[in-house]
């Protein structure tokens, strides 16, 4: 009950606070928190790069490895996402296998990477049908203070333009590995925006306290050119058609400002 009253409170003030264009932290409702990227933070990974976005903290690593591909796409390499919420991060994270939150995030990720055409994955193909190149992208949660989906794919994206893959030699069907390393087909720097509804405000890049009392979230992807390529609703509320009209102009804009925290990584 007293949780209840809490939040019933804290979501009036973000209410009272919104009509005067202002946010909890003193932010515009358009302002992204403050945002950093280092890569090339894992020694032993192929690529990384830790970003914060306020106090929210992700980790990714990426691997490359050479495997068999999928059968329904013998020509292609394979990209494979997953996502770990480490329990120091939250009080609300347990140990165990990834639970639904954590599936949801790697899912987003992997769709706003594979939809944007990042990764050539044809150009990650060896021998067809045989062996391909396996792109491993692991995310942590290393301190959660909302909106997961645009700093977890803002760091899976700046560790795999950081990233160095090993160079083959490719005869018949032999694949030698090289001693040299050479950059990934990488051709696209793909962004995710998330738009918090609370009653009618529209609020980019929600911190926690404000997803803890949001009505509904958009999500959206956006290919370099702007064009889209992913979107995922969560929470049980709902957008109107000009809510939904409205967001995604704003996240198309704010997608340029977050691609631009990329500029001194790759491509």
């Amino acid at each position: 009950m007293a949780e209840k009253v809490i939040s019933t409170v804290k979501r009036q003030q973000i209410i009272e606070l919104a009509q005067r264009g202002r946010r909890l932290d003193g932010r515009g409702l358009e302002d992204f928190r403050p945002i950093s990227i280092e890569v090339g933070v894992i020694d032993k990974a192929d690529g990384s790069a830790i970003v914060k976005m306020g106090s929210t903290t992700i980790l990714t690593g990426i691997k490359y490895e050479i495997g068999e591909p999928f059968s329904d796409t013998p020509n292609e390499g394979v990209l494979s996402v997953n996502a770990e919420f480490l329990p120091l991060a939250s009080p609300t994270f347990e140990p165990g296998p990834p639970d639904e939150n954590a599936l949801e995030l790697a899912r987003v990720v992997d769709r706003v990477i594979r939809e944007s055409g990042m990764i050539d994955l044809e150009k990650m193909c060896l021998v067809p049908g045989e062996r391909v190149w396996i792109t491993w992208v692991d995310i942590y949660v290393l301190d959660h203070d909302g909106n997961l989906m645009d700093a977890s794919a803002l760091s899976a994206v700046a560790a795999l333009l950081s990233s160095t893959i090993p160079n083959t030699k490719v005869e018949g069907r032999e694949v030698q590995v090289l001693n040299t390393r050479v950059k990934p087909p990488i051709t696209n720097k793909p962004t995710l925006v998330t738009i918090a509804k609370i009653d009618k405000y529209l609020l980019v890049d929600p911190c926690l306290e404000e997803e803890s009392v949001l009505d509904c979230r958009l999500t959206f992807g956006f290919s370099q050119d702007g064009s889209l390529c992913a979107i995922q609703k969560g929470a049980p509320g709902y957008f109107g058609v000009d809510d939904v009209h409205k967001a995604f102009n704003i996240a198309k804009v704010k997608s340029q400002e977050l691609r631009s925290k990329l500029s001194s990584v790759g491509l």
